[in-house]
């Protein structure tokens, strides 16, 4: 799987761990199971490398929020296309206060990608699935969100110089 950040493809230098995360080398980046957090945390913390965590979509935010502060990376396992509860959950993590990169992982599509972005994930492990241009074709087909979202252009202020919508008017609600 190739890693898209920011619109273009990247290197991943993160390592997916289990419970043999102690055969690695301590400077390693690792994500490990949201189990094995739970079990080995105080291990985890101490390590030097930085700490990702795989976590189910059938999960609520509100388990992570103690680890929260101390995580670099939140990995949401999307099982299906068409399950579309990792939304969500991202979305309340970024509320929660995460502020570390949110990945999208498992079975995403290239058109699901501009509302990945809307609620908050930054970087997709892309299906092999879909040639790259694919990805990156889906990655600048939209610029513009209907819902406000961190760094995107909102249609309403993008339509009228950046003001703030007019509730009383019928059509800006």
């Amino acid at each position: 799987m190739r890693l898209l950040k920011d619109g273009d493809f990247i290197a991943d230098h993160w390592v997916l761990a289990d419970a043999d995360w102690r055969t690695l080398p301590d400077t390693a980046d690792i994500i490990v199971p949201f189990k094995v957090l739970l079990a080995d945390w105080k291990a985890l913390r101490a390590r030097p490398g930085r700490l990702g965590v795989d976590f189910a979509n059938v999960e609520r935010a509100e388990a992570l929020k103690t680890f929260i502060a101390d995580l670099d990376l939140v990995a949401v396992v999307f099982p299906s296309f068409t399950d579309g509860r990792g939304f969500s959950l991202a979305r309340a993590l970024r509320r929660l206060g995460f502020a570390g990169e949110l990945r999208a992982t498992g079975n995403v599509l290239p058109d699901q990608l501009a509302f990945l972005i809307q609620v908050g994930f930054d970087a997709v492990a892309t299906s092999p699935r879909f040639a790259p241009e694919t990805w990156l074709k889906a990655a600048g087909a939209m610029s513009l969100a209907y819902q406000a979202a961190p760094d995107r252009r909102h249609v309403w202020r993008a339509r009228h110089g950046g003001e703030e919508p007019w509730f009383e008017q019928p059509h800006a609600g």
